[in-house]
């Protein structure tokens, strides 16, 4: 989802290359016990041609039974380069930021250098900037797959006319418009312990954006072709997936790596994908470029990668794909919630006094009103995030929005 989501799944992964080198060796079988886990530093740093300050992120694995990222606090990163430049990195939050903006350059060796707070010194092997390649378009089209039905294809293409970059690794970030459907101009307050009161409804809570970013390691070769042409379908959505309702935009970056970088995350996909880690297909050693040079005995999980970059984005609406047809399912249920706005015992024996109940719902926040009747007591109610959209997203327009 987001990059904390993403930390934790490549954190999960190398814990789980750690434990398979541990267990490689048996034959019998062998139930996983918290007590094989081993710390390792976990890296992810790519160095790209985009003129920004550069971020690094440091972690340490996690065990299975962990759901938090364990942060590598109060560690001095340089990046530098063969032509006598350091690039200093400061700790901010959860993430290393070089101090100053820089940018990869070509036929320039780069190399990273981390010194952790206990001592512990890991340098990388020297990398080059990878040949540029350009996005030429990304493409949505209405498909059905065999496997995931019917939905919308995003793909990317791009073309290297020099036929040197051949090994690619994308990321994306979507961002999607939400529109409540079941949004009215009242709201409904809890005034007193027996109280509702009607007051206008903000239009701020009607329309709001979610972004997410990608999570899987999407990854495209051109190795087998005789062209260096890419046509890579980066992402499918269902055409009940209701992030597509409205209007979607989605920014794709893609990475040119060089060949180790490539089989790196290629190795680091196929260990995710394994059913178990008692798996017949162990996955050996993980050859990342970065080493603990005071200590061969501790581990470090992680490649540095000096990659070019380029990013392009594209936005559709529903009715560009789908003209005519209905609009994907909610994310959450709208249907109504009765409630008889009574307390104590009720008289009538189909309904029940629902007083204390709506006015404990109000209060949290768990529902909003459709339509109400004060005068006969009826209230008939839907989860709050079915009339209010800041419930669970922002609605703060991007500054890249274009409608």
């Amino acid at each position: 989802m987001d990059s904390k989501m993403k930390t934790i799944f490549i954190n999960k992964i190398a814990l789980f290359f750690l434990l398979s080198l541990i267990i490689s060796s048996c034959t019998e079988t062998y139930n996983l016990q918290t007590n094989t886990y081993e710390e390792a530093l976990v890296v992810e740093a790519t160095i790209t041609n985009e003129l920004k300050q550069q971020e690094i992120r440091l972690t340490k694995t996690s065990q299975f039974e962990d759901e938090g990222i364990k942060t590598e606090k109060g560690a001095n990163v340089n990046v530098k380069d063969n032509k006598g430049n350091n690039y200093h990195f400061i700790e901010q939050d959860t993430i290393y930021v070089s101090e100053t903006a820089f940018k990869a350059e070509p036929n320039t060796e780069y190399s990273l250098e981390i010194i952790t707070a206990d001592g512990k010194r890991f340098e990388s092997t020297k990398e080059v900037l990878t040949t540029a390649s350009k996005i030429e378009s990304i493409t949505p089209e209405v498909v059905t797959d065999s496997k995931e039905g019917r939905g919308v294809r995003i793909s990317v293409k791009s073309y290297d006319p020099t036929n040197t970059s051949k090994y690619y690794r994308y990321k994306y970030e979507e961002t999607f418009k939400i529109i409540t459907p079941v949004w009215t101009s009242t709201k409904l307050v809890v005034t007193g312990p027996r109280e509702l009161t009607e007051v206008p409804n903000s239009t701020d809570t009607k329309v709001c954006y979610s972004t997410k970013n990608s999570v899987d390691i999407l990854q495209y070769t051109t190795t087998n072709l005789q062209e260096d042409r890419v046509n890579f379908p980066v992402r499918f959505i269902s055409d009940q997936n209701y992030i597509i309702s409205h209007r979607y935009t989605i920014l794709v970056k893609q990475y040119v790596q060089n060949v180790e970088s490539y089989s790196f995350y290629k190795t680091l996909k196929e260990i995710a994908s394994s059913s178990s880690i008692l798996s017949p297909k162990q996955p050996g050693f993980i050859n990342g470029n970065i080493k603990c040079v005071t200590n061969s005995d501790y581990k470090a999980i992680g490649f540095f990668d000096v990659s070019s970059v380029d990013i392009k984005r594209i936005f559709f609406n529903y009715s560009d794909l789908f003209p005519g047809e209905n609009l994907p399912p909610y994310y959450t249920d709208c249907s109504n919630k009765y409630y008889w706005f009574c307390f104590g015992f009720s008289t009538d024996p189909e309904r029940a006094c629902m007083g204390p109940q709506l006015i404990s719902d109000i209060q949290q926040n768990l529902v909003t009103p459709n339509f109400y009747d004060p005068t006969r007591l009826d209230y008939y109610m839907v989860n709050a995030p079915c009339g209010d959209c800041t419930t669970f997203s922002s609605n703060k327009i991007p500054s890249f929005w274009i409608n």
